[in-house]
């Protein structure tokens, strides 16, 4: 089963992650998360159970358009687009171009959090 890593930090701590990757003074581990969110109200909003279902849509019927998720979900093109560009920001779905189509593709089965539980 697949499984994306998601972490919960600060914006201070990511910047402080991100600078200490770059200088070679950290080593990202496999099990690393490989998204990040500043706050568990933020990860909610785009992991809502509407979100988590589309998720799932797509990766059980592999839509190969968006007017094709969009008959799938029931959801109006306009706002799948933009959920769907938000969810990519964020690593959760994967679009690709064909032509003038949108094809959105989900890897994972799974979204395992990690966080610290001081700030």
């Amino acid at each position: 089963m697949t499984t994306l890593r998601v972490g919960i930090a600060t914006y201070q701590q990511m910047k402080e992650r991100t600078l200490a990757i770059a200088k070679g003074k950290l080593k990202p581990g496999p099990h690393d998360p490989k998204v990040w969110f500043t706050s568990t109200e933020s990860m909610a909003r785009i992991l809502s159970a509407k979100n988590r279902e589309l998720l799932e849509i797509i990766r059980k019927n592999s839509p190969q358009s968006l007017a094709e998720l969009a008959e799938q979900t029931g959801r109006r093109k306009p706002n799948l687009s933009r959920t769907l560009k938000t969810m990519e920001h964020y690593g959760l779905v994967k679009v690709s171009r064909q032509n003038r189509r949108l094809i959105p593709r989900v890897d994972y089965q799974r979204v395992a959090v990690v966080m610290e539980l001081s700030a």
